[in-house]
């Protein structure tokens, strides 16, 4: 964004202010120089773009503070500006603001949607070094980093890792991309469910995502039309999961799905003018909340596949902002949660309007020489070697016509998925971990 010719405005935080965004009529002016009046109790106070503009008209040595600011950052995680105003601010700063923004502001730098991710990557790294470097860091702040720096080491088959989201309060949060977001033709997103934290999970679960962009990798020959080159899929453990104590509770749902709305939102923007194939793929609980989030209006997606799912207030496809025929569920056999509909209509029941995979295993249509095996239990759709994986593969690529239909008689499940109560394939002991 240019300055323009019109004489200054002096503000009570003393900046220059040029004329809003013509495409967001709803923003303030944009700041395109400080003069360091504004305080951190200003920012505090501050929401949408007027927050954003506090951000970059604070002094140097305020701005360095505003890291450490509880009510800065509760803004910046929890309740942040919309990603198209986050884009339209950022790419009207100068370079200088910019850089200075991404070096003295990191942690809310980093978590802004909109914000260009090789940014927010960088941004988060220098945060989670700090973390590690820090010697008065307690002993569980410093295991969830732990976890993140093991989940961010690159496998020799895999692609390059960046960490897009880094929230260290609490149970904690984190996002990592595993490939190019800006460029990727097939981004997929995997929504992790219950009892899954970053301090517990986080690198198991970013492999996990790994295995997936390998699978789709392999699968470029056959890979449909899109906007872009490659995969990309990200590790979104963006949301507290539920434990043992509030697992009957759709509250964290309610509120994972607000926050993924956000994520797809800020990728939507960084995309602007060449978006690529989404894919949301979620297990469990997060199964519930992708629903809800592309039931909500605010999200929408080209394909949606959910793992052993407990079902949500969702009653058919149609109300989902989904490409028509791209809702896929996936029950493993002896998979206690699949089918179960506990938090509402199964979304593999007779008259959803989802196909239901066979994942019964064996021969790849495809290649006859390919044999994938049937996953077992809650926890395995996503293991090497499974006809789940592929199908969910072929899925993210655009190419949901190959995979098998495990549809029987006009609708509803297959065999193999069973209602019971949660058994050794629903808790396991690494899942028995204390949380906040």
């Amino acid at each position: 964004m240019l300055e323009t010719s019109i004489a200054p405005v002096v503000t009570a935080h003393s900046a220059v202010h040029v004329a809003a965004d013509p495409h967001d009529p709803g923003t303030a002016p944009g700041l395109v120089m400080t003069g360091g009046r504004t305080t951190l109790a200003d920012l505090a106070a501050s929401r949408g773009r007027p927050y954003l503009d506090d951000l970059v008209s604070l002094a140097p040595d305020t701005l360095a503070a505003a890291d450490r600011d509880d009510r800065v950052v509760a803004t910046a995680m929890d309740d942040p500006p919309a990603p198209a105003t986050v884009a339209t601010w950022w790419s009207g700063l100068r370079g200088a603001d910019q850089t200075r923004l991404e070096q003295d502001a990191p942690v809310v730098v980093g978590n802004l949607e909109g914000v260009p991710y090789a940014v927010r990557g960088r941004a988060n790294r220098a945060v989670l070094d700090a973390g590690l470097r820090d010697p008065h860091a307690d002993a569980s702040r410093v295991a969830m980093l732990g976890q993140v720096r093991d989940a961010l080491v690159q496998e020799a088959t895999g692609a390059r890792r960046s960490l897009i989201t880094l929230d260290t309060r609490g149970a904690g949060r984190a996002a990592i991309a595993i490939g190019d977001l800006d460029t990727a033709a097939d981004v997929t997103v995997v929504v992790p469910g219950m009892f899954f934290t970053v301090t517990g999970q986080m690198a198991d679960f970013t492999n996990t995502a790994n295995t997936l962009w390998g699978e789709q990798a392999t699968l470029a020959p056959v890979a449909a039309p899109a906007a872009g080159t490659g995969v990309a899929v990200v590790a979104w453990m963006g949301y507290r999961t539920p434990d043992l104590s509030n697992i009957l509770s759709l509250d964290l749902a309610r509120s994972g799905a607000v926050r993924l709305e956000r994520a797809v939102g800020g990728l939507r923007e960084v995309r602007d003018g060449a978006q690529p194939r989404l894919g949301i793929v979620a297990h469990s609980y997060g199964s519930t909340t992708a629903l809800m989030a592309l039931a909500s209006g605010r999200m929408s997606a080209d394909s949606l596949t959910v793992l052993g799912s407990p079902g949500s207030d969702v009653r058919n496809a149609s109300d989902l902002a989904v490409a028509a025929g791209q809702v896929f569920v996936g029950g493993a056999h002896w998979d206690p949660v699949a089918g179960s509909g506990y938090f509402g209509t199964d979304p593999g029941s007779a008259g959803f309007g989802s196909t239901v995979l066979d994942l019964a295993g064996g021969v790849d249509p495809e290649d006859a020489g390919d044999a994938f095996r049937r996953p077992v239990g809650h926890n395995d759709y996503l293991k090497p070697g499974t006809a789940s994986l592929h199908d969910v593969a072929l899925i993210a690529v655009g190419r949901g016509d190959l995979v098998r239909d495990g549809v029987r008689h006009g609708g509803g499940r297959g065999d193999g998925v069973v209602q019971a109560s949660p058994d050794m394939y629903l808790v396991r002991p690494q899942d028995l971990q204390p949380r906040d």
